[in-house]
């Protein structure tokens, strides 16, 4: 790329990483050395791609820091050796990670009835460190009795929590102003709080506040394993004398030592549910499944839940899967009536590590289906795009966008749904039509919520039918997906780009798709077809032309009372040849061919084979109003011979050639025949 582009110095910049107001430089740059007004509204234009590319790497160098930090900590907790090493640990990561000042951890005492300072990361107050508070005092007494994250902006203004001159004065002398606080729960009871604090007034994220509820989970994990390895060591004492229990408590012991370590092998390496059940499984000598929160006994997983414990379900044992509120499923122990204590916690320790591996594989899913969505975005919307950057970007979600490809329009059929209705592919004719570009989108891809997928709801909405909508958008992306093409939410409904099989056609590829579709949100799906796209990559251009005539099919099955089918133009008739459109005007003859083909063509073909006449006496036959006498009168044979020709004619086109809908078909693919025959001639 030459200097003249103006897409180069933000290149260079993202090469070297460069802070966002680096990228105002070439503007200024540029105006300085007095460039035209058409150079610095190329550069202004090349200015925000490029900071949107740098705010993805930067969010995806979060997030990958993000799961780092988590593993590292999976690790420690494995080889627990130290607790305090490893809380201080957690609280230095939870510091550095949400680029907080000040990071601390308190823990409740019993004995003494309140909580104490027990580790903290960027203090320099000795009285903020040696700090004991009463139960039920300061933001961290709040987070105690309710057992819920609070957040403060300005902590001297806030009024929900009682202040006290001992904590006012503590927090007064380390100058802190805004805190974030988590609760550390052990089963259903808090343990103590985890701090995040900053010396001047801030807003914290969502996102940030999941991320230390996670650490929070791993410091109560590590509290509870050096507990539970206390607690041990005083068994072991206790019975010295007892050589087998010894024994037994030892092997019980090298099992769960060996599960974390494999736990925390299948995770580094990236395994998956099924392979920490399967783990699972043989150190306990039992059966291990992951089931969804919809399959699994739904009392028992709320009692595990609850109390942050595997609980027994008849002859089985049940430890829910969850993290941040949200249930993901459970993991279910077969064959173990009677479970050793630490054996239920080896079976628990296992659901907060399947809980881990949802998360992390839900982010890496839902990156997926953005940069899924973004790329049809672009076929859509900006069909100038370089075919290079198209096929490196295919590359990378293992698309082949140089092979055919098929457009399709999907929306969920409501009951007395009308084209372009809510609920279905709403809008006027997609990206080729009187609403593409980005103003016919309903939500790019891109632009999702955290955990839900885009927001394909628009403005006035009912609840169910955004859900509906959100429903179909999740099923045609994974479908996209092991598919290996692309999916995104535009116009109230879905469009895909799929790629065609060998001696699959696009009406095949559309009523599959709709059957797909329709079992997954289990609804009637309507799906409407364009014909094939030779090489998306190539001729980006032909995709918005494309979408446009897969809703012209979407639409006019609605309007045929063909709800919750697939079809593409091929399978409208004459109709089809109105749908279809013209892209760039090289495919008109082949679809008037294709359709003289599919409607008459055995009879031409006949005639063709056998020297007969069947072409003209179906031409006489229409043109007499459909009378044998007539016709026989215009051909100069006998009525009887008229009466074979039409017999023959009925074996080759079906019994129903005669009613109104196919005669219409068959006189009009008469005359295009008879006008092709004469332009040949």
């Amino acid at each position: 790329m030459s200097d003249d582009q103006p897409e180069t110095p933000y290149l260079e910049l993202l090469a070297r990483g460069a802070p966002a107001e680096a990228y105002e430089r070439p503007v200024l740059r540029a105006r300085a050395e007095g460039a035209s007004a058409a150079r610095l509204a190329a550069l202004e234009r090349a200015k925000l791609p490029a900071l949107r590319v740098r705010g993805e790497l930067e969010g995806r160098r979060r997030r990958e820091a993000e799961l780092s930090a988590l593993f590292e900590t999976a690790h420690d907790l494995a080889g627990l050796r130290d607790l305090d090493a490893v809380l201080q640990a957690i609280v230095q990561r939870a510091r550095s990670l949400l680029g907080t000042e000040v990071a601390y951890l308190t823990l409740n005492d019993p004995q003494a009835g309140d909580t104490y300072m027990r580790v903290t990361d960027g203090s320099v107050s000795a009285r903020f460190q040696q700090l004991r508070l009463g139960m039920g005092e300061g933001l961290g007494g709040l987070v105690a009795q309710t057992a819920r994250p609070y957040v403060t902006e300005s902590y001297f203004d806030d009024e929900r929590f009682q202040h006290t001159r001992t904590i006012d004065a503590g927090v007064t002398d380390e100058g802190l102003v805004a805190i974030l606080g988590v609760p550390l729960m052990l089963g259903s009871g808090v343990i103590g709080v985890l701090f995040a604090a900053d010396r001047r007034a801030r807003v914290f994220e969502r996102e940030q506040l999941a991320l230390l509820g996670s650490f929070a989970a791993h410091a109560a994990v590590a509290i509870d394993t050096a507990n539970l390895l206390a607690e041990t060591r005083s068994a072991l004492a206790e019975l010295e004398a007892a050589n087998e229990i010894i024994r037994d408590r030892s092997e019980v012991i090298e099992r769960a030592s060996e599960v974390h370590d494999r736990l925390t092998e299948l995770v580094l390496r990236g395994g998956g549910v099924h392979d920490v059940a399967a783990a699972v499984a043989e150190v306990l000598s039992g059966t291990v499944e992951f089931v969804e929160a919809h399959t699994a006994p739904a009392a028992a997983v709320d009692r595990s839940r609850a109390d942050g414990h595997a609980v027994r379900h008849g002859e089985d044992w049940i430890a829910a899967v969850s993290a941040s509120g949200e249930l993901f499923g459970a993991l279910v122990l077969r064959g173990h009536p009677r479970l050793d204590p630490m054996d239920q916690r080896t079976l628990e320790r296992a659901a907060v590590v399947t809980s881990l591996l949802q998360l992390a594989r839900r982010s890496a899913d839902e990156a997926e289906q953005r940069v899924r969505g973004e790329l049809l975005d672009d076929l859509l919307d900006a069909p100038d795009r370089e075919p290079r950057l198209l096929r490196e970007r295919a590359a990378r979600l293992r698309a082949d966008l140089d092979a055919p490809h098929v457009v399709l329009a999907a929306g969920i059929d409501a009951p007395g749904a009308a084209p372009g209705a809510a609920g279905g592919a709403a809008g006027g004719g997609g990206p080729g039509g009187a609403s593409g570009g980005a103003s016919g989108r309903a939500s790019g891809s891109g632009s999702g919520e955290p955990g839900n997928g885009p927001r394909v709801r628009s403005a006035g909405s009912p609840p169910d039918e955004a859900a509906d909508r959100q429903r179909l958008w999740s099923a045609a992306t994974h479908l996209a997906a092991t598919r290996h093409g692309l999916a995104a939410a535009r116009d109230g409904g879905t469009v895909l780009l799929l790629p065609l099989a060998d001696g699959e056609g696009a009406d095949a590829l559309a009523r599959r798709t709709a059957r797909q579709l329709g079992t997954a949100v289990h609804a009637a799906v309507t799906v409407g077809a364009s014909a094939p796209v030779p090489a998306p990559a190539a001729r980006p251009g032909e995709v918005a032309s494309a979408y446009a005539e897969a809703r012209r099919c979407l639409d006019a099955l609605r309007v045929l009372g063909r709800g919750g089918q697939g079809a593409a133009a091929e399978d409208f008739g004459f109709l089809g040849l109105l749908l279809a459109g013209s892209r760039d005007g090289t495919g008109d003859a082949a679809r008037v061919a294709g359709f003289v083909d599919r409607t008459i063509g055995a009879v031409v073909d006949y005639d063709a084979r056998r020297g007969t006449d069947l072409v003209r006496t179906l031409d006489a036959y229409f043109a007499s109003g459909m009378s044998p006498a007539r016709t026989k009168d215009e051909l100069h044979v006998h009525v009887n011979t008229v009466a074979q020709r039409l017999e023959r004619v009925g074996r080759l086109l079906g019994p129903d050639w005669q009613s109104p809908s196919r005669a219409l078909e068959v006189q009009l693919a008469l005359r295009l025949h008879g006008l092709a025959s004469a332009v040949a001639r």
